[in-house]
C-alpha cells in the first residue's frame, strides 16, 4: 500500500517557485524601455523607422531569409499564436509581425517572397549594419554575420531568438522565448494587452 509522505512547507513553496520560474521563461515582462530610433526600409522599399512602430502592438522577431530552421518555425508559431489572440481580441489590438532581416546582403531581394509564404501582412525590414544595430540592440538582441573571406557566400548568421514585445508607444515590454506555445503565450499576450488598456483608461479618468 502506498503511503502519503508530507512534505515541509519550505519545500512544497521551493517547489512551487521553481515550476513558476520555469514557466516564466516562455515569457517575460519588463520595465518599459523606448525603442531606440532607426532608419530601415521594409519589403516594398518603403523608410520603416520609429514611427511606424506607433499606434500598435508588435511582435518584433531578429532573423535572416537563409536561416534554416528557427526562423521560419518561429514565424509559423506566431501565426499559431496571432490566431489564437484572434478569438480573443479584436483585429486591430492583434499585434503585428515585424521581421528584422539583419542579413541586408542577401535577404534584401527576396525579403518580400520569403514573407509572403508565412502571411501577406507581415512586415520585414533591413537595411544598414548600423541601423539594424540601433533596433536590434534596443530590444535586447544581437545578431553576428560569420564571414569567414571575401566573397563567402555560404556564411552563417547568429542571432537571439526571443520575441520583442512592443507597444504603442514604441516601448520594449515584454519578451516571448522559444517554444512559442500558442496557448499559453497568446494568453499571456492578452494579460500584456489588457493590463496596459487598464492603466491607460485610469490615467486618462484622473
Amino acid at each position: 500500500m502506498n503511503k502519503l509522505v508530507a512534505l515541509p512547507v519550505g519545500l512544497i513553496l521551493l517547489m512551487y517557485s521553481a515550476l513558476a520560474g520555469a514557466e516564466s521563461d516562455d515569457f517575460l515582462r519588463r520595465d518599459p524601455t523606448v525603442v531606440a530610433g532607426f532608419n530601415l526600409t521594409d519589403q516594398f522599399g518603403a523608410p520603416f523607422g520609429l514611427q511606424r512602430l506607433k499606434g500598435q502592438w508588435s511582435l518584433v522577431v531578429i532573423g535572416f531569409t537563409s536561416c534554416p530552421d528557427v526562423c521560419p518555425m518561429t514565424l509559423l508559431r506566431l501565426e499559431a499564436i496571432r490566431a489564437q489572440l484572434g478569438m480573443r481580441m479584436l483585429p486591430d489590438s492583434i499585434p503585428k509581425i515585424i521581421f528584422v532581416a539583419v542579413d541586408r546582403d542577401r535577404d534584401e531581394k527576396v525579403l518580400k517572397d520569403y514573407l509572403a509564404h508565412f502571411h501577406p501582412n507581415y512586415i520585414g525590414v533591413t537595411g544598414a549594419k548600423t541601423e539594424l544595430n540601433q533596433l536590434v540592440e534596443s530590444i535586447g538582441g544581437m545578431f553576428r554575420i560569420e564571414k569567414r573571406f571575401p566573397g563567402d557566400n555560404a556564411y552563417n548568421v547568429r542571432h537571439s531568438a526571443g520575441v520583442a514585445v512592443v507597444n504603442p508607444k514604441a516601448e520594449w515590454v515584454a519578451t516571448l522565448n522559444p517554444p512559442f506555445h500558442a496557448h499559453r503565450t497568446s494568453e499571456f499576450l492578452v494579460r500584456v494587452i489588457r493590463d496596459a488598456n487598464t492603466d491607460r483608461h485610469a490615467r486618462n479618468a484622473q
